[in-house]
């Protein structure tokens, strides 16, 4: 009880641990007063206190749900099982339904290893203690993804520009691909969201696509590696879609730990990520990608936070209790939509 008493104490005010924190911490960067960042490599270092350490007797896993949560806790099923063999420990998969719920997860501690996606990754980092080590890949590659944007093939719309003032559906607010980098890249080719036209959030990638193909929408930006998912799975057929624009290539979403797992049982856990080779199933839900690739989020989220401040993102505290309210009211509206 008390290890829950503290945690709500730390949730429910910031500025007195701040202030806590500051004789110790050399180094906070844009990370919360929960953490401290005295290497500078722009992530929570680990606890200096060993007393805070966690070694749970479950690791709690969980996958940024782009899609509906249970295809991804079918799809992760041999790694969670290859998991639980080799840290010792029982491994659950968390199915949680927006990007807030994910990162509120971690900041909480109930959850302790997950991937999460490209734009929501920086939140975790700031605000969740999160520590990104990997993306799916090969033996010479991280995996990436472009922001494409779909209309259907039937429809007269061949630029970008053509939106204007039509039905055009974002993912979340705080999505790179739905959301962000829209918001940056758009506005050169000549269509600027909340201008040109009024931003509708459709809540995941998989709802802007069906939106898109059963005509609630004229057309929206989504990841490329989602639709080509959906395409293979069958859910959808390539053919009845347009893309009229492509991006230039981000990091697939990331896979990160909480900052203050135990270092032995975080070390065995990375060389069990590292070591693991996906099977064909795993191959074939993730564009060919056979394994999890070293990254960190310094070097390879530099492009992401490049185009989140360009879009004026903030990844603190106010933003993320905003980002919260925006992503309930939409799916609030979602769901009085679907009665």
């Amino acid at each position: 009880m008390r290890r829950y008493a503290l945690i709500a104490i730390a949730l429910a005010s910031f500025v007195p641990l701040a202030a806590q924190a500051q004789d110790s911490c050399k180094n906070r960067g844009e990370l919360d007063a929960l953490y401290c960042d005295d290497n500078a490599d722009l992530v929570a270092d680990p606890p200096k206190d060993q007393a805070k350490f966690k070694n749970p007797s479950t690791l709690v896993f969980t996958y940024t749900p782009v899609e509906d949560p249970a295809v991804y806790e079918n799809i992760f099923k041999p790694f969670t099982d290859h998991l639980s063999k080799c840290t010792g420990k029982r491994v659950v998969f968390y199915q949680v339904q927006s990007n807030a719920a994910e990162i509120e997860a971690m900041r909480s501690g109930r959850l302790h290893v997950g991937g999460f996606s490209t734009g929501p990754t920086n939140y975790a980092v700031n605000l969740a203690g999160a520590v990104p080590f990997a993306v799916k890949g090969n033996a010479s590659e991280w995996q990436g993804y472009q922001l494409i944007f779909l209309v259907r093939k039937d429809s007269p719309y061949q630029k970008l520009g053509d939106l204007k003032g039509k039905k055009v559906a974002h993912v979340q607010p705080s999505s790179n691909s739905g959301n962000l980098a829209p918001r940056v890249l758009f506005a050169k080719e000549g269509l600027v969201p909340d201008q040109d036209y009024k931003v509708l959030y459709s809540g995941k990638h998989d709802q802007t696509v069906m939106g898109v193909l059963s005509g609630d929408y004229d057309g929206g930006p989504v990841a490329s590696d989602v639709f080509k998912r959906m395409v293979d799975r069958g859910q959808v057929k390539a053919d009845d879609f347009r893309v009229i624009y492509r991006s230039q290539t981000f990091p697939t979403s990331s896979f990160a730990y909480a900052h203050d797992l135990e270092p032995k049982l975080r070390d065995t856990m990375l060389k069990c990520f590292y070591d693991y080779r996906f099977p064909p199933e795993m191959q074939k839900a993730f564009g060919g990608a056979d394994r999890f690739f070293p990254i960190t989020y310094k070097e390879h989220w530099a492009i992401v936070r490049q185009v989140a401040e360009g879009s004026g993102e903030k990844f603190n505290k106010a933003a993320f209790d905003n980002l919260q309210k925006r992503e309930a009211e939409a799916a609030a509206k979602k769901a009085a939509a679907k009665k």
